[in-house]
C-alpha cells in the first residue's frame, strides 16, 4: 500500500486535552476519506489504550486504510498494523525481523546524516522534520526548513513524508520542495473540535493534497 499525500497523526494526549475521543476522531478521518492514519500514544499502553487501538485498527480495515502505530513494534504486531519508528526506538532492521514480511515500516529522521542512514534501512518510507517550528514535542529537533528539504529530497528515492508545523497554508510549498506526503498533527484539529468539525477539516486537507505539485528528482 502506498503512503498517501495526506498523513494524519492522532495524538492521544492532544485529543484528550481537546475533549474528543480517539475513536470518534478516527471515525471522522476515515469517513472523510483518509487513506492512512497514525496513532501516536506516548504514555503507558494500558489495556484500555490497546482496546482503543484495536477498535481503530478494525475501522481502518473496514475503510481499507493503512493503520500505523507509533513506536511500538509489539503493539503493531498484535493488531496487526504498520509501524512508525523514531530515532530512539527499536532499530528498523530489528523491527523488520520480527514484523510480518509484508508489514509497512516508516522511520523518522531529522537531518542529512540520519536521512542518509535511514535510506539504507529496510523501511518503506522516511519522515523528515520538523520542517517548521512545532509545539507537538517538548524538545523538538532543529527546524529543517523548506529550502533544506528541497536539497535533501535527492538523498533518498524512498517516499518522503514531511512533518512538523505544516499547515494548510504552507503545505503547497512543502510538496513543491519534494515531499511525497505531509504528516499533520496540530493543524489537523480545528477549534472548536468536534467529530463534525474534524471531518470538515479532513476534507479540506484532502482537497489540498489532491492538488499538490510534487518536485521529485
Amino acid at each position: 500500500m502506498t503512503i498517501t499525500a495526506f498523513y494524519p497523526v492522532l495524538d492521544t494526549e492532544l485529543l484528550a486535552r481537546r475533549g474528543l475521543a480517539v475513536v470518534d476522531a478516527a471515525e471522522a478521518l476515515l469517513e472523510a476519506g483518509a487513506g492512512i492514519l497514525q496513532l501516536r500514544h506516548k504514555t503507558f499502553f494500558s489495556r484500555d489504550a490497546f482496546e482503543t487501538a484495536n477498535r481503530i485498527a478494525a475501522l481502518c480495515r473496514d475503510a481499507q486504510a493503512l493503520f500505523v502505530i507509533n513506536d511500538r513494534a509489539d503493539i503493531a504486531m498484535l493488531l496487526p498494523a504498520a509501524l512508525h519508528l523514531g530515532q530512539e526506538d527499536l532499530p528498523p532492521a530489528d523491527a523488520r525481523r520480527i514484523m510480518a514480511p509484508a508489514a509497512i515500516i516508516g522511520f523518522s529522521t531529522h537531518n542529512e546524516r540520519q536521512l542518509r542512514s535511514g535510506d539504507q534501512e529496510p523501511v518503506d518510507y522516511l519522515a523528515i522534520g520538523p520542517i517548521f517550528q512545532t509545539a507537538s514535542k517538548q524538545n523538538p529537533d532543529p527546524v529543517v526548513g523548506v529550502d533544506r528539504l528541497r536539497e535533501l529530497r535527492a538523498v533518498t528515492g524512498k517516499p518522503l513524508v514531511a512533518i512538523g508545523g505544516i499547515t494548510r497554508a504552507t503545505a503547497p510549498t512543502v510538496f513543491e520542495a519534494g515531499a511525497d506526503s505531509v504528516a499533520i498533527i496540530g493543524d489537523l484539529l480545528p477549534e472548536p473540535l468536534t467529530k463534525a468539525s474534524l471531518r470538515a477539516r479532513t476534507e479540506e486537507w484532502l482537497a489540498i493534497c489532491s492538488s499538490r505539485r510534487s518536485r521529485r528528482p
